[in-house]
């Protein structure tokens, strides 16, 4: 209780702090740059809440004061069962209330007409919540947590249930209300009244759902066609992602460090640049086109450009991603049960098709969604390689910027991925269901793995090997052309790209920083750099509750989640500046909206990859730790975090590349101060500058190379009391469970 006590004075101190000492709204040139200093506490862009309403006439904000010295009361309340109920009662109401007046009341008033009929009309209106606004809606978050903790919710624990209650607010804000906006616009018009018709005209599109290819036709809806190109993807990426997982773990390959890299490098890679290198490879005046027809006689055709061509820039992509899912699972699969079914005289084959593969149906089922997801979602692909084979998500984009200008058919294209996308999401729920793979149980678990069946090792080796020469040549085009005067012209060789891009001068006792790429080379990595651990955080957390707890919701919760995923980066962007453009979160041109959309919009792979490892993890390792008294946030530090590395280290490097190669959220989010590489790489190849932007790209490549080392260096590497070898090999001496040993 003392601890309850103590954790609810710091919660309300915080609340008091809010309110008496933080500027209440937005200030201009942001909090941390402390120039508010200057005229706080009394100036109306700096003044706290409470001088707000005593000073400047904001009485409306006497509401979230009132509300806050009520829980303040509530505190002094002996029962536990009726203070919980207070604090959850009025921590529920104060949020509540805080939301309704920030949505409410805009710069020049009321933003309802219906507020300003029952209340008149207001003399002033407000900016936009500032640090003051946001942590008071914080502490109503974590007080109603509180009050439910009290009252006995999930055992009470405190930590928990703030978790849960902190993420599903965050999700609220930072995931259904932008898409809530963008929608909302779908069906108004220009003077914000309500007007469904462009809804219900997008929606009968004959070229959304035709299925004019089933009849013999060549072209089919936009629907379909996408859907088709998903589950392609999905399967390619997840058979290729297995059959590396496979030849990394289970062979005796010589060259499973250069296979780990060339899985790494397609997700390094801006996508855009990808599809330029299979051009150059495939285009009807690219290398290989022009050899073939040469040597063969053959014609250059235009095969590249639909479907397949984005089929095989999609599988490039997103093969390492599923890499990254399966080779944790791949490993955590134990070797005594291997060990046992070859025992009971069952060969290879049958031990790797009923004993080991099935216990990898966690990861093969999130490395299916996760690629059926990415393809849904892709856009840089699809935008280089689909020529009139548009997909919904460059349809969206031209919805959106393009000269159709229409945001109802955009919300309708958004809609139609979301239903696949559940789809997807609610089949891979449906196998999984019901089933246990736990593997690692906190018992003696010695052993190597068994070498693969003979015909299996075969047919990997018969698919990775060319794939690692496919993907060398890819790359050996992009690093070329960085060292090309210009591509398919003039091919003698320069360093002058590299030296536009990133030169440096030794002046005046100083380094001057002349090169044109510096700039936003410094701000991608420091923004990266700060949401990759975020983003690795809060989705293994999310992956602890969603697996570890039972609550109500948990399936929503968890679809929720994934649903910043699904969507294309292109709505995401278009929502984000809808949402946070105008009071009452105003965010837009500043890092802190990048930030937080490479957070919830990387989230879903940190916590498909925590289910998928945490799925192998037996409950009895978190029982034995509460048995000894040790709380949740303790036996997730402890005794979860170092069984999960793989996973870690997966979050943060798709976390960290994904915030340096992403282009189609950010393209809409950058400003002249904070822009990030992509969008200034899209901007050279639009001004017919190539080489400098294939400079920069392998810049990127090689830069963030280093950044993933050096993350698997700190995270380091699980140890589950047994080599991670091939049978065959002599085994070192066995390493207690939860000791490890850094990469």
């Amino acid at each position: 209780m003392r601890r309850g006590n103590r954790r609810l004075d710091i919660v309300l101190g915080l609340g008091a702090a809010a309110l008496i000492i933080v500027p209440w709204y937005r200030i201009e040139g942001g909090f941390f740059g402390f120039k508010w200093l200057s005229a706080f506490p009394f100036s109306a862009d700096a003044a706290p809440g409470v001088l707000q309403i005593l000073q400047h006439g904001r009485s409306w904000l006497a509401g979230v004061v009132l509300l806050f010295l009520l829980c303040c009361l509530a505190r002094l309340v002996r029962d536990p069962m009726r203070r919980g109920t207070l604090l959850a009662s009025l921590g529920a109401v104060g949020l509540v209330f805080l939301s309704l007046q920030g949505l409410a009341i805009g710069f020049s008033g009321w933003t309802w007409a219906i507020s300003e009929n029952l209340f008149g009309m207001l003399s002033e209106g407000q900016p936009s919540m500032g640090a003051g606004a946001v942590l008071i809606a914080l502490v109503f978050v974590l007080l109603f947590a509180f009050g439910l903790a009290e009252r006995g919710v999930m055992k009470g624990d405190a930590f928990i249930v703030g978790s849960i209650c902190i993420l599903a607010f965050l999700v609220t804000v930072f995931v259904f209300y932008p898409i809530g906006s963008m929608f909302i616009a779908s069906v108004q018009d220009f003077d914000g009244s309500f007007n469904p018709d462009g809804l219900i005209r997008n929606i009968q599109d004959p070229g959304i759902w035709s299925l004019a290819c089933i009849a013999g036709e060549e072209r089919c809806g936009v629907a379909w066609r996408t859907l088709l190109l998903a589950l392609m993807t999905a399967s390619g990426s997840t058979l290729l992602g297995l059959g590396f997982a496979l030849v990394a773990t289970r062979t005796r390959f010589p060259f499973k460090k250069g296979l780990r890299l060339l899985t790494v490098l397609p997700i390094i890679t801006p996508p855009f640049v990808i599809g330029l290198a299979l051009t150059l490879l495939f285009g009807r005046a690219g290398i290989i086109t022009e050899t073939l027809s040469s040597l063969l006689g053959i014609e250059p055709g235009r095969w590249l450009y639909g479907l397949t061509g984005i089929w095989i820039a999609q599988v490039l992509s997103f093969t390492p991603i599923a890499f990254l899912v399966l080779i944790g699972v791949v490993e955590g699969v134990s070797p005594s049960m291997e060990e046992a079914s070859q025992t009971l005289r069952a060969g290879r084959w049958r031990t790797f098709w009923r004993v080991s593969l099935p216990l990898m149906k966690p990861g093969l089922a999130n490395a299916f969604l996760i690629g059926f997801i990415e393809s849904m979602a892709d856009f840089g692909n699809p935008l280089v390689l689909g020529g009139t084979h548009g997909v919904l998500s460059t349809e969206i984009f031209f919805a959106v910027v393009g000269s159709q200008n229409d945001p109802s058919r955009a919300a309708v294209l958004a809609i139609v991925l979301l239903c696949f996308t559940l789809s997807a999401f609610l089949a891979q729920r449906l196998w999984l269901s019901g089933k246990s793979f736990a593997t690692v149980t906190g018992k003696g678990d010695s052993g190597a793995h068994i070498a693969l069946p003979r015909g299996l090792s075969i047919a990997a080796h018969v698919v990775v090997i060319p794939w690692m020469i496919f993907t060398v040549v890819v790359y050996g085009m992009i690093l070329i052309g960085g060292f090309v005067k210009t591509w398919g012209l003039d091919n003698s060789l320069t360093l002058g790209h590299y030296v536009r891009a990133f030169s440096i001068d030794f002046s005046n006792g100083g380094i001057a920083w002349t090169g044109v790429a510096w700039n936003s080379f410094w701000t991608t990595m420091e923004i990266a750099l700060v949401s990759a651990p975020l983003t690795a955080a809060v989705g293994l957390l999310t992956a602890y509750i969603i697996v570890r707890q039972k609550f109500v919701g948990r399936n929503v919760f968890e679809f929720a989640l994934m649903m910043s995923f699904a969507i294309p980066g292109t709505v995401i962007g278009v929502s984000y500046i809808m949402a946070f453009n105008l009071p009452p979160v105003e965010m837009t041109g500043s890092a802190l909206i990048l930030v937080l959309c490479f957070v919830f919009r990387n989230m879903p792979v940190g916590v498909r990859g925590g289910i998928a490892a945490m799925s192998q993890l037996d409950k009895s390792l978190d029982e034995a730790s509460l048995t000894l008294r040790a709380d949740s946030f303790r036996t997730i530090r402890k005794v979860i975090l170092p069984l999960l590395r793989p996973a870690i280290t997966a979050a943060l490097v798709y976390s960290f590349v994904r915030a340096i190669t992403s282009i189609s959220a950010v393209i809409f989010l950058v400003s002249a101060e904070y822009n990030m590489a992509t969008s200034y790489i899209v901007g050279l190849v639009e001004n017919g500058e190539y080489g400098v932007a294939i400079a920069y790209s392998s810049m990127l490549i090689v830069v963030m190379s280093i950044v993933i080392a050096g993350f698997q260096l700190v995270v380091g590497e699980r140890r589950l009391r047994r080599e991670n070898r091939v049978a065959g090999t002599s085994p070192a001496p066995s390493v207690p469970l939860g000791q490890e040993k850094t990469a």
